[in-house]
């Protein structure tokens, strides 16, 4: 290869990097300057809800970041996506996020969603009418965690009750209700729509519901510290997200209700009497729920997850509410 070619080929070799190089850093530019990428993880469950509505209208992407929700309904498999950064966020109830926080997973809730209005509940057979009547009586639970189970125990609690008192049979919620429905056992702790099909047989009734014990069954919304750190204006983008989906909910229920019955495969009827059974967080409420100086209901909640857990041995370290929770992002517009 003579010289004159050397130098051509030179040339074009530089500027061929140039341009890679070039190309690289507008697409570093492009990102950088675009919305921040989540991934938050959630079950079907109806609290979720205006999540969906938030993707769906474009709200989280308003505020800044381009949220992609996935379909998680296994808690343990919640937990695991958390761990190894496959999710960066996760909708479930306080009491798991607890236990998520005590398998080593440095989450923070930022947002409360909703709250059990009667969406979850003990069916019993029609003879027994108090907790105390199902000793020793085949009792369906999920004793793996989750809301029902912490629910549960919160009650044996305070009726100085254990679970060795009743003949517990392990199933998920769902299984529970319809273990019952088929007469199997003698009572199920689970949520709707069994409640309402456990009434609807000859022998069946909702012994208790959620509504005799406003405030303790409660889904939030929290994220890694990790990932928040470095997002900043993620947290604040999907509370705001949040607020308007709730916003929505009010002044478009129809279309509303449509978008959440086709993401969860409900028909719109369906959905809409779910919705009865749930009560939604929206600014307000958040607000008084953290409350102020690490005094809201909230804390208290977290705190008695905190305890149950441990003394249950289901953990085996100390977690303090205060580090679980963080209220910064709540004034998100």
């Amino acid at each position: 290869m003579n010289l004159k070619w050397k130098k051509l080929l030179a040339a074009a070799m530089v500027s061929t990097l140039l341009i890679a190089v070039t190309g690289c850093g507008s697409t570093k530019s492009a990102e950088k300057s675009g919305p921040d990428k989540v991934i938050i993880g959630q079950s079907s469950w109806i609290g979720f809800a205006p999540l969906y509505i938030a993707e769906e209208k474009g709200f989280f992407q308003k505020h800044g970041a381009d949220v992609k929700i996935q379909a998680i309904e296994s808690k343990t498999d919640s937990k695991t996506a958390l761990a190894a950064d496959r999710i960066q966020g996760v909708s479930t109830d306080i009491s798991t996020q607890v236990m998520n926080a005590a398998a080593g997973i440095d989450l923070v809730q930022i947002l409360a969603l909703d709250t059990s209005a009667g969406g979850d509940g003990i069916v019993a057979k029609k003879n027994f009418k108090t907790l105390e009547d199902l000793k020793g009586k085949k009792v369906a639970l999920d004793t793996t965690g989750g809301a029902d189970y912490f629910w549960f125990q919160y009650l044996l609690q305070k009726k100085g009750m254990s679970l060795k008192d009743f003949d517990v049979q392990n199933m998920s919620a769902g299984d529970a209700g319809a273990a019952f429905v088929a007469g199997k056992v003698d009572a199920a702790i689970t949520w709707q729509p069994w409640l309402s099909k456990a009434e609807k047989t000859p022998f069946g009734h909702t012994l208790m519901d959620s509504t005799a014990s406003p405030g303790v069954i409660v889904d939030t919304f929290a994220m890694k510290k990790s990932y928040l750190k470095d997002h900043p204006k993620v947290g604040k983008a999907i509370v705001a997200g949040w607020y308007d989906a709730i916003n929505y909910m009010k002044s478009n229920p129809d279309d509303a209700i449509a978008i959440i019955a086709k993401r969860i495969g409900e028909k719109p009827e369906n959905v809409k009497a779910e919705l009865h059974d749930v009560q939604f967080y929206d600014k307000a409420g958040n607000m008084k729920y953290f409350g102020s100086n690490n005094n809201g209901e909230f804390y208290e909640v977290t705190g008695i997850a905190a305890k149950l857990w441990k003394d249950l041995n289901l953990i085996d370290k100390n977690i303090t509410a205060a580090n679980i929770i963080d209220s910064q992002y709540l004034n998100a517009q």
